[in-house]
């Protein structure tokens, strides 16, 4: 802003005494002082305010001018409520140095003038940086020219004082600001996304904010493909797949410029997300010619010939034929009618990315600057999504499974933002394969993955995951078992002992579950439960009593071990 606009100002109170042919200096922020050298805290262009509690005599007025004159600032406003009228002196020290002078009615607190300043210098920058936002969206429409979304996110910070990140739905970060400290932690990013999707499943109006410990953050939706709040027909086809803009500030009184130019940056967003989508149109398709040759029973060597062209798309630069991990997703809503292929081959890619990116999968080496999703290609068919995973070659026998995806990991991370996008009514179910080593392997490998998926959906809670460690064991059997079947199954062992434990407190249950897990060794299951020998053949003896069972049978072992993991 220009000075002559603050003399214009009527509500400041300013009389100008001095500097008339300045008028036109531009103001770039506002500073009060009543040190007598504040030289160190100015950078240049700013509004000085000042009460005169330096001056003690007359010739104190010159070096204190010289001083703002040398720093570059644009003018001096002195208050009266102290000395009353401003004095000779220093206006004489201006008039030597060129320094517009302003006089600050005792009435007008220096607040009242910082506000405004404040307020007005901002909007120009928001104005500024919107100019900035609208070019890079119109130079990313055609490719990353304009340096991508961190660059605005860096001149948020340096020019409006406001950090801020892109995040996927899961947390991933996406963008943001390259200065020092600006970086954010993991797990905080998983949470600043759980509560954006439990927003936008609530309906709450953009943007929804939050305060996590002490400090609060606006959440600003980042929509592909430029749609607007209303062009999904319901909110859950891509509420697990949108990005997120989250800034570290209170948007809720924010002017409309301000809010204006963040959604601005929310779609420059959307146009590296859009970007991303089209550059992941040719794996789609590979894992999708893939998964029709595999599901067709098409020949192993035409499989395999589909494979390396695959391989170098995925892992540029690598010398050997990879292994290949697969796996399996479905997205289910309560009610008919919603694509949860679509929506399960989108969050699939974004679950993929989170752990190949942490646990080293694919292999970062192998693909210099790649981002980890552009090692994953996944299909969807029906409601299913399918991912080939591929994991470099490992000489020697090692199949590449320690160094793949593992079930019990993947979704860890990702948990409670799924479960808040999922709001109750969504399940989340996710299979792993063992790692392959060619593509006679594949078929199996599919199957295993979409078993190990039922055995996770066989499991409560909205978001699990099973892997094929699980499938070489009595788990296999279990999720097929008709649930009234399981039901009658359990109660006719365990309600006995349920209700004599909730009778007596007598841990017969923990004390069978600690029996059966020490392989039915009276010294070591005693010594767990930290009880005497004789207590303990006690409590078997009374759980053979209620329940006519004989713990020294395998049959009758095996029959409690199944209730309690049906339970």
């Amino acid at each position: 802003m220009r000075l002559r606009a603050l003399l214009d100002t009527d509500a400041l109170g300013l009389r100008l005494l001095g500097g008339e042919d300045e008028l036109d200096r531009t103001v770039r922020g506002v500073m009060t002082t009543d040190l007598r050298d504040p030289s160190r805290y100015l950078s240049g262009g700013e509004l000085v305010l000042t009460g005169l509690a330096w001056r003690r005599d007359a010739a104190d007025s010159e070096p204190f001018v010289r001083i703002l004159a040398h720093a570059g600032v644009a003018a001096l406003a002195a208050g009266e409520a102290e000395l009353g009228d401003v004095p000779d002196d220093l206006v004489a020290a201006c008039v030597k140095h060129r320094l517009p002078l302003f006089a600050v009615h005792e009435s007008v607190a220096f607040a009242t003038i910082t506000e405004h300043v404040v307020r007005q210098v901002s909007g120009e920058r928001a104005g500024d940086l919107a100019a900035v936002v609208d070019r890079h969206r119109r130079m990313m429409t055609s490719g990353p020219a304009g340096g991508g979304p961190d660059v605005v996110l860096d001149l948020l910070g340096s020019d409006l004082d406001l950090r801020a990140w892109g995040l996927s739905p899961t947390g991933r970060l996406i963008a943001g600001p390259k200065a020092a400290g600006a970086t954010l932690p993991a797990d905080l990013g998983a949470a600043l996304a759980a509560e954006h999707l439990a927003a936008v499943r609530a309906g709450r109006r953009a943007p929804s904010r939050v305060t996590l410990g002490a400090q609060t953050y606006s959440l600003f939706p980042v929509r592909a493909g430029g749609r607007g709040p209303q062009a999904a027909r319901d909110v859950r086809e891509t509420v697990l797949s949108d990005w997120l803009l989250a800034v570290e500030a209170d948007a809720g009184d924010w002017p409309e410029e301000r809010l204006d130019l963040l959604h601005g940056v929310a779609q420059l967003i959307a146009v590296e997300r859009d970007r991303r989508d089209a550059a992941r149109t040719v794996r789609r398709r590979l894992a999708q010619e893939v998964l029709e040759l595999v599901q067709t029973g098409a020949a192993p060597a035409e499989i395999a010939a589909r494979l390396r062209v695959a391989a170098p798309v995925l892992l540029p630069g690598l010398g050997a034929a990879p292994h290949w991990q697969v796996v399996v997703a479905r997205v289910e809503w309560d009610g008919a009618g919603l694509d949860g292929g679509t929506a399960a081959q989108a969050l699939l890619e974004e679950v993929l990315a989170d752990a190949t990116g942490a646990t080293g999968a694919g292999g970062p080496a192998s693909s210099p600057g790649a981002e980890p999703a552009d090692r994953i290609a996944v299909a969807h068919t029906g409601e299913e999504a399918v991912a080939l995973v591929p994991l470099p070659a490992v000489a020697g026998e090692h199949d590449g499974s320690e160094t793949g995806v593992q079930a019990d990991a993947l979704l860890a991370a990702v948990r409670d933002p799924l479960a808040a996008g999922l709001d109750g009514d969504g399940r989340v179910t996710v299979g792993v394969s063992a790692a392959v080593l060619s593509a006679e392997g594949l078929r199996g490998a599919l199957e295993e993955a979409r078993h190990a998926r039922r055995v996770a959906a066989a499991r409560p809670g909205p978001v699990c995951a099973a892997g094929h460690q699980e499938l070489a064991s009595h788990v296999l059997l279990l999720p097929f078992v008709p649930d009234d079947v399981r039901r009658a199954f359990t109660a006719r062992l365990l309600d006995p002992l349920r209700d004599y434990d909730r009778r007596h407190r007598a841990e017969l249950i923990p004390t069978l579950e600690a029996f059966l897990d020490c392989d039915g060794s009276w010294t070591r299951c005693a010594t767990r439960l930290h009880l005497h020998v004789n207590t303990l053949r006690y409590r078997v003896g009374r759980i053979e009593q209620l329940t006519g069972r004989d713990l020294s049978r395998l049959e009758d072992k095996l029959d409690f071990f199944l209730a309690l993991r049906m339970s």
